[in-house]
Parts: structure tokens; sequence; C-alpha cells
């Protein structure tokens, strides 16, 4: 039987998990009635957490906004899943400007963990073993991260000042759509209201980010991350490649995905446009290889010799036996 101390306790995270809980809802969930419900709330009122009561027909406790739960009370499956989050976080690049973040609030975790658990957990993590080594990200400075997520979030044009890749900086107005993480960096894309055109910016390339008055409303089915990947395709580089390859779009995008590739009708059925623009060439005879499907090279010629040449060295080591 559950001793009231671990009821209490159970009351409390309960109400953590946010919103409003009825009395009936906290009743059913603590096996008690009401009465004693009212008690446990005396308990935590008396240790200073402040429990609001909510009037009327949907009515019940709730925690004041704003409060901040000193215990931790982790079960074995969350304390795993935030721990290895941090981990998984701190080499995908998702992290802020205070590298050390990540570290510190692992470590206390750690540290009010029970030992029995800390042991498990410990055994989980210096057990694993990562395919990929983690990459070397440039990370966006905390106070510029929530100033663009609150904007995003409420509609509010912000002022940045940025450094392009060239170093010229300018300070901007920016009507910020979303927030999209790719490949280990975070960029936020919108609308620049002085020149009429969607933009997209890196955040670790923002100095400083404010809130600027008034408002504004995004376009209606605006997909940032779709945005930020068409950018990337659609960007200069040293080579514009045109292909048309016969396949679905499935199978094309199965090795040249959004970020690399645009695709469109070639007008002729089964084959598809594609267009990519890259800065080395070396890269796509293999991966057109792999798609192994038929595919005609409209320009660069320099992309035709070295499929050619790649050809003949599949072709001369299939002919070489062992001796």
């Amino acid at each position: 039987m559950a001793r009231p101390t671990h009821r209490v306790l159970t009351l409390l995270e309960l109400l953590q998990s946010g919103g409003t809980r009825t009395m009936a809802e906290l009743a059913d969930r603590l096996g008690v009635d009401e009465r004693t419900v009212r008690r446990y709330v005396d308990h935590l009122i008396d240790l200073d957490v402040p429990v609001e009561s909510v009037r009327g027909r949907y009515g019940g406790y709730r925690l004041a906004p704003g409060y901040r739960m000193p215990p931790l009370m982790l079960s074995d499956d969350e304390a795993l899943a935030v721990l290895l989050g941090l981990v998984a976080g701190r080499r995908a690049g998702l992290t802020t400007a205070a590298g050390t973040a990540s570290e510190t609030a692992a470590a206390k975790i750690r540290r009010v963990l029970p030992e029995r658990l800390a042991r498990r957990l410990d055994t989980v993590l210096e057990s694993l073993a990562f395919t990929a080594p983690p990459g070397e990200s440039a990370v966006p400075e905390t106070a510029v991260l929530l100033c663009v997520a609150d904007a995003v979030r409420h509609h509010r044009p912000i002022s940045i000042r940025y450094t392009a890749a060239d170093g010229r900086r300018s300070e901007r107005t920016l009507h910020p759509y979303g927030l999209v993480a790719h490949s280990g960096r975070w960029y936020v894309t919108g609308a620049d209201p002085e020149i009429g055109e969607d933009r997209t910016f890196r955040l670790d390339r923002i100095a400083d980010a404010r809130t600027l008055p008034g408002s504004f409303e995004p376009p209606a089915g605006f997909d940032p991350a779709q945005h930020v990947l068409a950018g990337f395709a659609t960007a200069r580089y040293r080579y514009d490649v045109v292909l048309r390859i016969q396949g679905t779009v499935e199978q094309i995008r199965a090795r040249l995905p959004a970020a690399v590739a645009t695709l469109a009708d070639s007008g002729d059925e089964g084959w598809l446009r594609v267009e990519v623009r890259a800065e080395r060439l070396d890269w796509l005879p293999p991966v057109l290889a792999s798609l192994d499907r038929p595919f005609v090279i409209e320009r660069p010629d320099e992309l035709r010799d070295r499929v050619a040449a790649l050809a003949d060295r599949l072709a001369a080591s299939a002919r070489r036996t062992a001796e």
C-alpha cells in the first residue's frame, strides 16, 4: 500500500506535468477520495509549492505559472531518455553557445539519481558507440535562439545583426516563419519586409536579436523545413548539373534528397528532370551508379567524362582476377 508521502509526491508530479487536473482525476490517479486529495494539496502548500485552485465546472488544481520544481523525480525510462537525449543532442549539434550546458545538465541529473539507477545508466553510456564522429558545428547564442523562437511562436518581427559568409555585416528586419535544424546547424527562415523576399539565415551568424513592435501573419501552409532544403538545392555553386533520370520521385530521392536536387517533369513519360548545384563533381558518378536507373547528362560535359572514367574503372575491376 502506498504511503501518504509517496502519494503527495505523486500528486506533485501530476501537477508538474502541466495543465489543470480535476479533483476526480487526481482522486482516481492517487487511489484516494477527494477529501484526501485536498489534504495532500495542503501538504504541498505547506512546503511552499504554489498550488492554485481553479473554480468552475472544469476546475481543479494546477501549479502556478513559472514555478520551477526543485526535486527531480524520474523513472528509469525517463532518466535514460533524458541522458541519451543530451548525448545525442551534443553530437548532432543541437546545442547553444553555452557549449558545456548539456554536459553540466547531465552531471546534475547523474548526481541526484539513486546510485543503483546511476550505475545502470553509466553502463549504457560507457558501452555506447557511434558510427559517425561528432560534428564540429557552429552553435547559436542561447539568447538569440530564445528570442527568435519566441518571435516565431507569436508572429513578432525581429531585428538581427548578421554576419554573412564573406564577412559583410548588416542589420536586418525579419518576419521569422520557423526554426530549422539541419546537418548540425540552426537556421531561421522568413520574410525580409524591406526587400520583399523570403530569406534564410544561420543562427550562429546572428550576433544579436531583439523583438520589434507589431506582428505579422505567416503565409498559410508554409513549411520552413522544406523551404530551407529547397534553398540549399538552388543555391549558387560552381557547377549547374542538369540530368534526365528514368524513375519515380521516391527512387531518385533515395539518393538525391531535397537538400541536394530539385525534380521536375521532363516531358517524357517515366523520366524526371533533375537539377543539382555542386561545388565538386567527384561525388556524383558513384551516386548515379548507385541509383541503377537509366539517365542522360545534359550538362556539364565534365560530369559525362567523370562518369565514363568511373565506368572504365569498374569494368577494369570486374575483369581483374585473383592471382
